[in-house]
């Protein structure tokens, strides 16, 4: 019973993609067709079945920039670079798309030594530093082996000064893979939909007004209270939006 039941979710599975497949195809011709809107519809058709890729989300904002619908392409390029993120083409669509944006805000740049470790830290993923510290760890325990086996001090030398070394790199790579697995949590962009958005001091309505935000912004969500967002703009600014106006990138 359970072979069968293990087969029909395989062939469920089969029927939908092959589905997504013909209606990715099929959106694919109406967009090439300057039918945008239904193509739209087809590509979300695919989303709403939780099929995702760089793709997708790169056609899907093409075609809302072709119908000038400023957030939702701006929203869907981003959605495609962080599947893709040295893709090219994604990039380039991108900046083509924030250059319809209203907003002109300035960025803060990190300098000092803040800057040194975040470029350190960004220069690879979570995973990557995990394994450079696992592979450290590895040659630590192989040449301290090395060294406890070798007879002439020369080599044992030269196999406890590379120990020592691969030790360092290890704990030095754990250090950075915590670093950027922080830096990960703390980045929760997000895309605002409404038209103009007004920022609020504090979470609810009557409060003062901070500045106003327009449709395409790309913002930071760094607190949530019941139907409010705390969001920080790249000059530092923030302030509280309604989450309705709003849409998280990360969110798949």
């Amino acid at each position: 019973m359970r072979t069968i039941t293990v087969l029909l979710i395989c062939c469920f599975s089969l029927i939908g993609f092959s589905q997504n497949d013909q209606n990715f195809s099929d959106a694919n011709a109406l967009y090439n067709d300057g039918k945008f809107a239904e193509a739209i519809d087809k590509y979300e058709s695919i989303l709403d079945s939780k099929e995702h890729s760089a793709e997708l989300y790169f056609n899907l904002g093409n075609a809302n920039y072709k119908l000038n619908n400023i957030a939702p392409s701006i929203y869907y390029f981003e959605k495609a670079l962080q599947l893709e993120p040295n893709d090219k083409d994604i990039q380039n669509n991108l900046a083509f798309a924030q250059n319809m944006t209203i907003d002109a805000i300035d960025t803060v740049p990190v300098v000092g030594f803040s800057r040194i470790i975040n470029n350190i830290v960004n220069t690879f993923n979570t995973d990557v530093w995990a394994k450079i510290a696992i592979g450290g760890v590895l040659l630590f325990v192989i040449i301290f082996l090395a060294y406890h086996f070798s007879y002439t001090s020369s080599k044992k030398r030269i196999a406890f000064v590379t120990s020592i070394v691969s030790l360092c790199v290890a704990c030095f790579a754990v250090a950075m893979a915590f670093q950027k697995e922080d830096l990960n949590k703390k980045d929760n962009p997000a895309i605002i939909f409404a038209q103009e958005s007004r920022v609020k001091t504090d979470p609810n309505l009557t409060s003062e007004e901070v500045f106003r935000l327009h449709e395409g912004t790309k913002v930071q969500v760094i607190e949530t209270y019941d139907d409010w967002n705390k969001i920080q703009l790249s000059d530092n600014s923030t302030g509280w939006i309604p989450s309705k106006e709003i849409k998280l990138l990360k969110v798949f």
